[in-house]
């Protein structure tokens, strides 16, 4: 039974398994969008949405406490001074995932997007 489990394991012990989320997540805080496995991205919002929600308010406790996830101190300026105020008018909801078609080719695991629900793709150069 699971009684009390409130996360997936991955195969991985905790400090392997947080080291993991920590740097997914400063990732997916500086640039807006990562491509991971669907499980790991599901498992991650979790954690951003949380990081985002604490990032709504600017004081040194919440920064301290960001910094313990996180692990990365330019990871957690981003986060309160470009990406939290932008969903300062949001309750919830600040990430997506995005299923993609196609499985990896090495082991055929289900692949997906985790960005930011404001995310706009990159504009093509175009030649001229």
């Amino acid at each position: 039974m699971r009684h009390g489990v409130d996360h997936k394991k991955f195969g991985k012990r905790t400090s392997h398994r947080l080291a993991m989320f920590a740097n997914m997540a400063s990732s997916l805080i500086a640039h807006g969008r990562i491509e991971t496995t669907v499980l790991r991205a599901k498992e991650l919002r979790r954690i951003v949405e949380k990081l985002v929600t604490r990032g709504r308010v600017d004081s040194v406790h919440r920064r301290r406490m960001a910094r313990k996830v996180l692990r990365n101190v330019s990871a957690v300026n981003t986060l309160f001074e470009q990406i939290a105020p932008r969903f300062k008018d949001r309750n919830g909801g600040y990430t997506r995932v995005l299923k993609k078609s196609a499985p990896r080719t090495g082991d055929s695991a289900e692949m997906a997007f985790l960005e930011f629900v404001d995310y706009k793709l990159p504009a093509k150069k175009t030649k001229e």
